[in-house]
C-alpha cells in the first residue's frame, strides 16, 4: 500500500487529479459495457458467426482481469505516472483498431490490445490518488467512486445505442470505439500535464513466468467454455479447459513457495475474504451475463434496434444509481445485510422478468419494473459485496486484497457474459429465443440464490473507511 504521509498536491489540484483517474475508469467501464448493445451490429457488419457475440466482451475483460496484478506490480516498480501514460497511450492504439477492424478476428485482437494495456492504466488510479489525498479525505473519495461509475453504467449501453442509431459520418458502429479514441487523446494531454511523478521501487520483484502461466491457464478455461458452451462440446473445448486448469494448479502452487508472490498467501487463510471473493465473482458474473442476454434477447429475439433495446435497459442502470447512492452513507455498518437485501431484489427482479418472458411476451414495457428492481439490487451489491470481503482484512493486506478483487472481477465479468450468452445464442438456435432466456434467466436465478446461500461465510460488517 502506497505511503500517504508525504507532502500532498493543493486542494485544488487533488480534485483535478481524482477527475483525471475517474476518468480512466469511466473509459474503462465503457469499454466492458459497449458491446452489450453493439454486439449484434458489429457481428452482421464483419460477417461473423454467432461465436463472436461472447468474445467481443470476453476478450477485453480477461486480458484485463488477467494482468491487472502484473500492472500494479510495474507501476510499484517503474512508476505509476509512467505506467498510467503507457497504459492509456496503447488503450488508446487498441480503440482505434477495434474502429477500423475489418473482420472477426481484427476486432478480437484490438479488444485484447484494449485489456493488456488497460490492465497497466487502471491500477494505477489508486495508488495516485493514494500519495495524493490526505489519509482523513481517503474515505470521502473512494466514496464517491461507486456512485459515480454506476452513473457510467448506464452511459455505455445508452451511448452505444445512441452512435448507432444516428449513424455520425456513416460510421455506425464504429464510432462506439472512435469515441474512446478521443477522450483518451485528451485525457493523455491532461494526464501529461497534471499527474505527480513517482519514480517506482526498483527492489519490487517481477515475474513475467508466472504471469503467463497465469494468462495462459486463464485463456484455456475461457476458451473452452465459450467453445463447448455453444452446445458442441468436442475434444478441442474439454482438452482446452482441462490444460487451463492445469495450469492454473501449477501458478497456484508456485505462488504458495515464492518468495514474492503476486497474491498475499495470507488472504486465503481468511475465511471472510475467501468467501466474499468467492460469493463477488460468481455475483458479477451472473450480472454480466444477464446484462448480455438482455441486449441479445431484445435485438435478435425482438428485432429491436440498439436505441430501442438501450432505453428498455436503461431502467436496470437508473436503479444501479440509485441504489449505490443510496447505500454510501449504511454500506459499513450494515454490511452482509446489505448484500443479503441486494440479492433479493436481483432474484425478486429475474422472477419478475421471468414472468413477462413466458405470460406477455410481446409486451417489452412490461419489462421495466422487473429489470429496475433487478437495478436496485445489483447497485445495492456492487459497492457492498466487496467492502464485506475486506471486512476482516488488515490494512496492511488492503492493497493487495483490493487488487485481486478488482482483477476477480473483470474474470468473473469475462466468463459470466461468455458462458451464460453462449448458452443464450445455442438454445435460440436450437429452440427459440423464449425458450433461450428462460433458461438463461433460470440459470442466472440458481446463481444469485446460490450466493445467498454463502453468505453466513461472510464478515458481518464492511471494512472501515480506513481501508
Amino acid at each position: 500500500m502506497p505511503d500517504n504521509s508525504s507532502s500532498h498536491p493543493a486542494p485544488a489540484v487533488r480534485w483535478w487529479i481524482f477527475a483525471t483517474i475517474l476518468v480512466a475508469d469511466v473509459l474503462d467501464l465503457l469499454s466492458t459495457t459497449v458491446t452489450n448493445i453493439a454486439a449484434p451490429s458489429i457481428v452482421d457488419d464483419l460477417h461473423g458467426s454467432s461465436s463472436l457475440t461472447p468474445w467481443l466482451g470476453s476478450s477485453y475483460a480477461l486480458a484485463l482481469g488477467s494482468m491487472l496484478v502484473l500492472g500494479a506490480r510495474l507501476g510499484d516498480k517503474f512508476g505509476t505516472r509512467r505506467m498510467f501514460l503507457i497504459g492509456l497511450a496503447g488503450f488508446t492504439i487498441g480503440s482505434a483498431g477495434c474502429s477500423f477492424a475489418g473482420e472477426p478476428f481484427g476486432i478480437v485482437v484490438a479488444r485484447i490490445v484494449q485489456g493488456g494495456f488497460g490492465a497497466l492504466l487502471i491500477p494505477q488510479g489508486f495508488s495516485i490518488l493514494l500519495r495524493a489525498f490526505p489519509r482523513d479525505q481517503l474515505g470521502k473519495v473512494f466514496g464517491l467512486f461507486g456512485p459515480l461509475m454506476g452513473m457510467s453504467a448506464i452511459s455505455g449501453p445508452v451511448l452505444a445505442g445512441v452512435l448507432i442509431h444516428i449513424d455520425p459520418f456513416g460510421l455506425g458502429w464504429r464510432s462506439v470505439f472512435l469515441i474512446n479514441v478521443v477522450l483518451g487523446v485528451g485525457l493523455f494531454i491532461v494526464a501529461a500535464r497534471l499527474l505527480p511523478d513517482h519514480p517506482g521501487d526498483s527492489s519490487v520483484v517481477l515475474d513475467p513466468a508466472a504471469a503467463l502461466v497465469l494468462i495462459c491457464g486463464l485463456l484455456g478455461v475461457l476458451w473452452g467454455l465459450v467453445d463447448g458452451g455453444s452446445g458442441d462440446w468436442q475434444a478441442r473445448s474439454v482438452a482446452a479447459m482441462a490444460i487451463g486448469v492445469v495450469l492454473l494448479l501449477m501458478f497456484a502452487a508456485y505462488q504458495v513457495r515464492s518468495a514474492d508472490p503476486f497474491l498475499t498467501p495470507a488472504l486465503f487463510r481468511n475465511r471472510g475474504f475467501v468467501a466474499g471473493l468467492l460469493v463477488g465473482s460468481v455475483f458479477f458474473a451472473a450480472v454480466a451475463g444477464l446484462l448480455y442476454v438482455t441486449s441479445l434477447y431484445l435485438q435478435q429475439g425482438h428485432h429491436l434496434g440498439p436505441l430501442a433495446a438501450a432505453g428498455i435497459m436503461a431502467p436496470m442502470s437508473l436503479g444501479i444509481i440509485v441504489a449505490a447512492f443510496a447505500a454510501r452513507g449504511v454500506a459499513a455498518e450494515s454490511g452482509r445485510r446489505l448484500v443479503a437485501a441486494g440479492l433479493a431484489l436481483v432474484a425478486a427482479g429475474i422472477v419478475g422478468y421471468l414472468a413477462v418472458v413466458r405470460l406477455v411476451p410481446d409486451t417489452l414495457w412490461a419489462l421495466a419494473l422487473p429489470l429496475l428492481v433487478c437495478g436496485l439490487g445489483m447497485g445495492s451489491c456492487f459497492g457492498s459485496v466487496f467492502a464485506v470481503a475486506l471486512g476482516d482484512v488488515t490494512e496492511e493486506q488492503a492493497g493487495s486484497a483490493s487488487g485481486t478483487l478488482n482483477a476477480v472481477q473483470q474474470l468473473a465479468n469475462a466468463i459470466g457474459a461468455a458462458l451464460i450468452s453462449t448458452a443464450y445464442l445455442a438454445g435460440a438456435d436450437a429452440h427459440g429465443s423464449p425458450h433461450a432466456v428462460t433458461t438463461s434467466l433460470l440459470l442466472v436465478l440458481g446463481i444469485v440464490l446460490a450466493c445467498a446461500l454463502c453468505l453466513p461465510l461472510l464478515p458481518r460488517k464492511a471494512a472501515a473507511e480506513r481501508h
